[in-house]
Order: C-alpha cells, then structure tokens, then sequence
C-alpha cells in the first residue's frame, strides 16, 4: 500500500517548532491549573495526516511518541523513520493485521476486544525463551452516549479485567497500563467534563476492585486535552494543532 502523496508533504520546521512549543505551553498552563507537574502528562502527536519528514523533525524537536491510526500506513512509515520513536496505534486493530503491526508499537491504546487481547498475545515478539518486552495496551472504553464510537462498554471492560487476570499468556506478553477514551464530538463543556471524569473514576475504582495499578489515562485530542489534564489525564493525543 503506497501513502497518500499528501502525506510526503511536510511541514515547515520552524512553524513546526512554534506550533509544537504552543502546545507544550498550553499543557503546562492546564498541569499549573489543576496542580499537576508537567511531568506528569506525555504528549502523543498524531501523525496520520503527515509525512515521514515530519514524523523526524517532530523526533528531533524532542517529540518521539507517535501516534498512528491505520496499520497500513504505520507499516511504510516505521521503515523510514528514525528508529528512536516510540509508536502508538490508537485506531482499532483488525487480527489479521495484528501480526506485522504488535512487534512495531510501543503502546497499543486501541484494545476492544477478548479476541483482540488473544491475537495480540500471541503476536508479541520475544527475542528468546521467556525473554523480551511485554506489549504496553490500554483498554478502550466508551464512555459517551455515542453509539456510533469504538470502545467497550463498562461492563464489557471488567470482562476483558477478569479474562486479563486469569490468562498467564495475557500477563506474560501484555503489560495492562490503563484506559483510552474520547469525548462525545458535539458534547459541550461540561458533557465533555463528566465523560473524561467518569474515565477516571471507572480506572479509580478497577484499580481497587482487581488489585491491579492502571497509571495511564490516554484522553484529551487538540480540542479537549485541557479538560481531559484536570480531570487526570496522563496522555494526550495532538494532531491538528501542530500542522495548522
């Protein structure tokens, strides 16, 4: 598959570097607001609509997590860039494209599925017998009124928990970190406020009930991650804002 032309376009490194400085002080403005270190929120940018050149500079201005949607272009693009990075999928996954793409990524944000988990378990590459890098995954969850979004339910994350904990095969090969959530497209401000709340207390709780640390919270895109750091936040995911 070849990428799309536009994506060999890249930006200008200097309105790059103003762009990237801008957002790296709006996350500093929300940690300050809701008392947090900056520290404390890693900032994932999403290159699904950008070139490789882009993809380098954005490393070489000190930002190696990326973030891609679509396995196809993830495949071309980690041939080509610089080796430092750090990938994330945050698009759902199908199983068959689960094998070339596991032993790329850093974090897979995008779990939805007991079948899922099963394939990607599977899929982990260990340089010997026992041997090797646990795949980092957060469970996607929806917690909007939108149907028509990706993620499992509540009570459908608690089963994936459960099928998690007693699975060794799981917990030998996949490094259960956290939830990933987005807010409702046309929610307002304060729908967008509950729904990143409820995030957050879902994780608080099921870190209780199964015994079980899930340090990160990947929610908040270019047009919500100020709510999403006050209400905890520990990864966001920036697009558009770096290559307006």
């Amino acid at each position: 598959m070849a990428l799309n032309p536009d994506f060999e376009e890249s930006l200008d490194p200097d309105r790059l570097a103003k762009n990237l400085e801008m957002v790296r002080q709006q996350i500093d403005q929300a940690c300050q607001k809701a008392g947090r270190e900056s520290t404390d929120v890693t900032l994932v940018a999403v290159t699904k609509t950008v070139g490789v050149q882009t993809c380098n500079e954005l490393i070489r201005l000190g930002c190696s997590d990326l973030a891609e949607n679509r396995p196809q272009v993830l495949w071309e693009k980690s041939t080509k860039v610089d080796p430092s990075v750090r990938w994330h999928m945050i698009g759902h996954l199908q199983r068959n494209k689960s094998p070339r793409t596991i032993p790329l990524l850093w974090m897979m944000h995008a779990m939805d599925s007991e079948r899922l988990g099963e394939q990607m378990a599977k899929d982990v590459v260990f340089e010997s017998e026992g041997q090797g890098q646990r795949l980092r995954i957060l469970l996607e969850l929806n917690v909007t009124e939108d149907s028509t979004k990706t993620g499992l339910s509540p009570e459908e994350a608690q089963q994936v928990l459960h099928k998690y904990l007693s699975t060794p095969l799981w917990q030998q090969r996949l490094d259960l970190c956290g939830l990933m959530g987005m807010s409702s497209l046309q929610g307002d401000v304060d729908q967008t406020h509950r729904e990143f709340e409820r995030l957050r207390q879902l994780r608080d709780r099921w870190q209780v009930d199964f015994g079980i640390p899930l340090p990160v919270l990947s929610m908040g895109m270019s047009d919500d991650f100020q709510i999403a750091i006050e209400q905890g936040s520990t990864m966001v995911r920036i697009g558009s804002l770096l290559y307006r």
